[in-house]
Formats: structure tokens, sequence, C-alpha cells
């Protein structure tokens, strides 16, 4: 009896030394991979960044300070504030509700933590880009559309808590507890690639256009992922155009989503101008309260960053200052 009850003890210790072990080789291929990730994501920006540069077209920015100090503290609070809460505040809350599940699916193929991440995340993000263009959470994502200029600078151009209040953020942290955390690194740097690349001033898809022989995967491309084209359309000053389309192309990853869910505008132009109409009659808003609304709150005439805010319309037809 006691021969067994220390083979069960030498069994268990060797169980538990087996998980230690494995868990590591875990940790380090997921360390090794996070740096890899993060070499990644420097080189896409670097590289979006350097094309801005060499095509000249940063020079028509005329980006204001504040629209500069907007763009650098919202990057630097995503990375080191609220992406990095949400993922230690879901692994500790999973660990205490669903202690047994860590690293329950990673043994799912890569094709399926792919599919799952893309619902989870991406599919969410749509809807919450969706939702944010309606009045109550408007404010929230002004920010983004009160550039008046396109590029990858504007990328993560936003306030404070849209991200913080972001589903999908959250839902990832879920799924990285749940196992997809390696995948994960390789998805999110897809994503980067083309959200940068929707963004950029360098239209790398005008060619896809122009060439006749690239035109059936022009019509891949634009109907899968966000282009320039799409998504500069959905920063456009106006509507009016036939090209502006801010009540959709609201994907991020996907540009499927939009053409699923019924708001896809697909034009392959380009609109003259991008921002905000209200923005051009009363002056551009604070960079600290375009990041820090509700907790800061507007003194400019006709603004929604004040609660209870009217949206502003324009005389001549238009677009409204919320709701876009």
């Amino acid at each position: 009896m006691h021969s067994l009850h220390r083979i069960g003890i030498h069994y268990a210790l060797d169980s538990m030394q087996q998980a230690s072990k494995n868990r590591g080789r875990i940790d380090l291929r997921e360390t090794t991979l996070n740096l890899m990730q993060n070499i990644a994501l420097v080189a896409i920006i670097l590289t979006f960044g350097i094309l801005e540069v060499a095509s000249g077209r940063h020079k028509d920015f005329h980006a204001t300070p504040d629209d500069t100090k907007l763009e650098a503290f919202m990057f630097i609070s995503l990375l080191a504030v609220s992406q990095p809460l949400a993922f230690a505040a879901t692994a500790k809350l999973c660990s205490l509700v669903m202690p047994e599940q860590r690293d329950a699916w990673a043994s799912l193929p890569w094709w399926a933590m792919t599919a799952i991440l893309l619902v989870g995340d991406d599919m969410t993000q749509y809807w919450w880009h969706r939702v944010s263009h309606t009045p109550l959470l408007w404010p929230l994502h002004r920010a983004h559309h009160s550039a008046h200029y396109m590029s990858i600078r504007i990328t993560y151009r936003n306030n404070f808590f849209y991200y913080l209040m972001m589903p999908g953020l959250w839902i990832s942290g879920v799924l990285i507890y749940l196992g997809l955390g390696t995948v994960y690194l390789v998805y999110i740097v897809v994503k980067l690639a083309v959200i940068l690349g929707a963004h950029s001033a360098v239209r790398w898809d005008e060619p896809l256009y122009r060439v006749r022989a690239l035109r059936p995967l022009a019509w891949l491309v634009e109907r899968t992922v966000s282009t320039p084209a799409t998504h500069w359309g959905h920063h456009a000053l106006t509507n009016d155009d036939g090209i502006g389309h801010y009540t959709g192309n609201f994907g991020n990853l996907l540009f499927f989503w939009d053409v699923l869910f019924g708001t896809a505008k697909i034009t392959r132009r380009y609109p003259a101008e991008v921002g905000l109409p209200d923005d051009r009659v009363f002056g551009k808003e604070r960079w600290y309260v375009e990041m820090f609304y509700p907790l800061l709150r507007s003194k400019r005439a006709h603004s929604t960053l004040v609660p209870g805010a009217r949206a502003w319309v324009p005389d001549a037809a238009g677009a409204s200052a919320a709701g876009r």
C-alpha cells in the first residue's frame, strides 16, 4: 500500500515536472515569437513611413502640434496602457473563473485559431467601429476622423477610452489565455500591416486598378481586406462627391465584413479631402480634449465633446459633425 502511495506521489511529481518543462518551452517559444513580432511591427511601420517620405506626400499633411501630440500619446497609451491592461486583466479573471481552461484550445490547428481570431477580434472591431459612428459613441471616435490628412500616423489616433472599451481587445485577451497566443502574434502583424496600408498616404492599391491584367486581383483584394481606396472613402470630408462613404467601409483587417453586412462602397477612387466639416468652421478641438473626453470637455462652440450636445449640420448639403 505504501509502495503504491509512493508510486502515485512520484507519478504526480513527474507529471508536474513535465508540465512545467512543457510550459517553459511554450513560454520560450512565445518570448521568441514576441521578439520577432516586435521586429516585424517596427519594420512594417518604418517601411510605410519611408514610403510616405520618399513619395513626398508627407509635405501635404500640414499637421499641427496638437495633431502630433494626439497621435503620439494615443500610440504610446495603446501599447503601454490599454492593451497590457486588457490582457493582464483578462488573464487574471480567467485564472480565477476558469483556471482549468488555460491553454485548453492550444491543440487547435492554426487555421481554426485564425478563424476564431477573425471573428472574436476583427469582426467585433467592425461592429465596435460601426456603433462608434452613432451619436452616443461618436465622441470616443471623432479624433480619428478629425485628421485632415491620411497617413500611417493617424492609424491609432482615437480617444483613450475608445481602445480601453473595445470588445475585441478583451476577447483577444481571453483567446490568448485559452492558448491562441502564438497564432495571435502572427495574426496581429498581418492585421497591423493591412490597417497601416489602408491609412497610408501611399496608395499601394492604385496600380491594381490601372493595370488591366491586375483587375481580377483587384476585385478580390478590395472585397477581402481594407485598402486605401475603400478606407480613404470612409474618412472623406463629404459623401456628396460619390466617393465618400463615412456611413460604411468600417472594416479593419477584413473589408469582407462590410460586404457581408451591407456597408461596403467600392469606387476605386480617392476623396479629394478628408476630415470633419465642423472643424473647418469652428476650428479643431484641443488634443487633450479629444483624447480624454469625457474627463475633459470642449469649450468650442458647437462641439460634440460636451455631454448632451447636438450634432452640427452645415448649411449646405453635407455631413453632420456627430454620428458619422
